[in-house]
């Protein structure tokens, strides 16, 4: 199975209980995906990038992305068509980039990072550059893989699916999370360790995963209250 299968198998059950809510502080703005929303978005990518791209496991995908629903969905969508995720964009098949990003790869796709969803703006993808949000939004919200996704297929850096998993629950084990938790996060998606410690624990776990980006400390402890979070990471 895919590093998204398995990530979200035991969650699959309740389609409907919140699985990512994003605050972005600079933004404003707060965004909710329930597990059925956020799979949904991963099938979009994941389609895309096959159909799109021609995706086959152990290819590169670069993932230039802050912590956002986003970025959510495109690491779930590069990880169940088997895409091995990488942080820089040389030599990778296809780099997701925000707005202004810079890209070495075969293709690149620009993430608007709007909190509604919208794509880019009309005139504002740059030339040779595809608008992610406006393309893959029409692909399916089903997925089922081309290929079988072996467990020793690099899933993050040069670490295997299983690998990442492993290291994943070890982590939300020691941390003492649980389905049960909501986990206040502000750990920033950058990078293997960030995409590690910030996005992955959290769902190894099962737990619902509250993103704040651009945290403005003031800010944090109603946060916790609204969401009535039992975790915070940092920890």
């Amino acid at each position: 199975m895919s590093l998204t299968e398995l990530l979200l198998r035991p969650v699959l059950g309740s389609p409907a209980k919140p699985l990512i809510t994003h605050y972005d502080d600079k933004q404003g703005s707060r965004v909710e995906l329930s597990v059925v929303t956020t799979v949904n978005w991963a099938a979009k990518t994941a389609n895309w990038l096959v159909e799109e791209f021609d995706v086959e496991p152990g290819d590169e995908v670069a993932v230039v992305l802050p912590s956002h629903w986003q970025t959510a969905g495109v690491l779930l969508g590069a990880w169940w068509c088997g895409a091995r995720v990488v942080t820089e964009t040389a030599g990778a098949r296809v780099a997701f980039v925000a707005p202004g990003g810079a890209s070495d790869a075969a293709a690149t796709a620009v993430v608007s990072l709007h909190p509604m969803g919208l794509g880019l703006p009309a005139g504002s993808v740059p030339d040779g550059a595809l608008d992610y949000l406006t393309e893959a939004r029409l692909s399916g919200d089903q997925f089922s893989p081309l290929f079988p996704v072996p467990g020793d297929t690099p899933a993050l850096g040069s670490s295997t699916v299983d690998e990442v998993l492993a290291e994943a629950r070890a982590r939300a084990t020691g941390l003492g999370l649980s389905a049960e938790d909501r986990v206040l996060s502000t750990v920033e998606w950058t990078g293997e360790e960030g995409i590690l410690a910030g996005f992955l624990t959290p769902l190894a776990a099962g737990a619902h995963l509250v993103q704040v980006t651009d945290a403005d400390p003031a800010n944090l402890a109603s946060r916790r209250e609204a969401e009535r979070t039992t975790a915070d990471l940092p920890s």
